[in-house]
């Protein structure tokens, strides 16, 4: 490889980085990041709706909206019965992504664990699949020989942190640098060995820390932990990050461009608001007995002949209506659904905190909000707070509000604008900072770049970098 030329562009996704972490809390702690914002160009970057790994980073790469993948989540509707869902993988991407886009063009590519790209599809070089990976018996790399190489180079290769949603600490603690420094090294092995002209890596570690420890760090969470041994633990991670992009950057050729990017930010998580109770209450879901303690709603027995709506818990909540012709018990006659919809709608933005707060609570129609509406989309998207509370599934219990996560312990939600760092040594901007950047301009922005036809129909626009 050339160590002067060598990869024209390499990109460092940090699942979840939080830009007012980077960008001014910690700055000063982060010297790498810091030097890359001096140089070029950075600032927030909004996600997609819903601002969720998936379907966040295949919006990124392929300048799509959820929509139009027809990714609403990482579990989605298969058909339209009540409870068939199932996880996104790399078969629903219908639209070519940056490296297929860049491989088409004759460029050699190198991609590492970006989220959407299980199971592994044939690339213009090599790709290793990413966390939703079920485990190192399937194919997981292109070429699938890779993988053999892979296991050698590292025998304990983590797919992801294991069970993260859990009390123990120090273990979730010491896996989370473990994945980091797989993927870095990984990164710079393959960087010598394939020779790549692109290269991307996506690191979960940062998603698995604020989800693991921010009520540790953060004094305003209403779960705080004063005096934990773990108040630095975010802190430290962003240094060792810091650390690793440096490193890898060095293994870079001198006219090599970077970006830096995540796909959503994070907040502390406020509390859970239990969406299916509330439509329990307001009169649209209806069940044939109460249980004892709360459930999962595919455990409890709904009486869907009279049932117009039920819901699905998350980061976000997504809202469905029990339509004639189209659910196989459908009430709610076609003719009625947009009255309905907006009904539900306008009584959940009324909706108030346990403290009688507002709780701001923003509805999306799918159709109003993506240029197209694929697949089996949910009714209604629904935001707490600006996902400072999640959406609670279960049923049972009086409460309409919960401190507790339904999927295990969790301390942060996602926020909706995650961060860029754009710097190409052969156009420095000097510190720039964008704004209005959205996660469907990078796609355009980066083949604009390069000179290459970018697809029609993209949502983006090209960023001034």
């Amino acid at each position: 490889m050339s160590s002067t030329t060598k990869p024209r562009l390499l990109i460092i996704g940090l699942d979840c980085m939080e830009p007012s972490l980077v960008f001014e809390r910690w700055r000063s702690d982060l010297p790498q990041l810091a030097r890359l914002m001096e140089l070029g160009s950075y600032g927030q970057l909004e996600s997609s709706i819903p601002a969720i790994t998936v379907p966040a980073w295949s919006c990124m790469m392929s300048g799509r909206d959820p929509g139009e993948l027809g990714i609403y989540g990482f579990r989605n509707r298969t058909d339209r019965s009540y409870q068939r869902m199932a996880i996104a993988d790399s078969r629903m991407v219908k639209f070519p992504r940056l490296w297929h886009i860049l491989g088409d063009a004759g460029w050699k590519v190198a991609v590492i664990s970006v989220p959407g790209t299980f199971p592994p599809d044939p690339v213009n070089g090599v790709l290793v699949s990413c966390f939703l990976t079920p485990n190192q018996d399937v194919p997981f790399t292109h070429p699938p020989e890779l993988a053999t190489q892979i296991i050698h180079w590292m025998p304990d290769f983590l797919l992801d942190v294991p069970h993260f949603r859990s009390d123990e600490k120090e273990r979730i603690l010491n896996h989370i640098y473990t994945l980091c420094d797989q993927r870095f090294t990984l990164a710079e092995k393959l960087l010598h060995q394939e020779s790549p002209d692109f290269l991307m890596l996506v690191d979960m570690g940062v998603d698995r820390i604020h989800h693991s420890f921010w009520k540790a760090m953060d004094p305003q969470h209403p779960q705080h932990q004063p005096n934990s041994p773990f108040a630095n633990a975010i802190h430290d991670y962003y240094c060792h990050i810091d650390r690793r992009v440096g490193e890898l950057i060095s293994q870079c050729g001198e006219a090599t461009a970077v970006l830096v990017v995540s796909d959503h930010g994070a907040r502390p998580l406020l509390g859970g608001v239990c969406l299916n109770q509330w439509l329990i209450q307001a009169g649209y879901l209806t069940l044939a007995e109460q249980p004892e303690a709360p459930i999962p709603l595919d455990k409890a027995a709904v009486d869907w002949s009279r049932t117009q709506a039920w819901g699905a818990g998350g980061y976000y909540g997504r809202i469905f209506l029990n339509v004639q012709g189209r659910e196989p018990q459908g009430v709610v006659p076609p003719a009625d659904y947009e009255q309905v919809r907006t009904e539900i709608a306008k009584q959940l933005t009324a909706l108030s905190s346990p403290d009688q707060r507002s709780l701001n609570v923003r509805v999306f129609k799918p159709q109003h909000i993506y240029q197209k509406v694929r697949g089996i989309a949910p009714d209604l998207i629904v935001y707490f707070d600006d996902l400072a509370w999640r959406s609670i599934g279960t049923v049972g219990g009086s409460s309409l509000f919960t401190t507790d996560n339904d999927t295990g312990p969790d301390d942060a939600n996602h926020a909706q604008s995650g961060l860029m760092i754009f710097y190409d040594p052969q156009r420095p901007t000097g510190g720039q900072q964008l704004h209005g950047a959205q996660i469907y301009d990078i796609l355009p922005t980066l083949l604009a770049r390069y000179h290459i036809q970018a697809p029609k129909g993209l949502r983006g626009k090209v960023l001034p970098i």
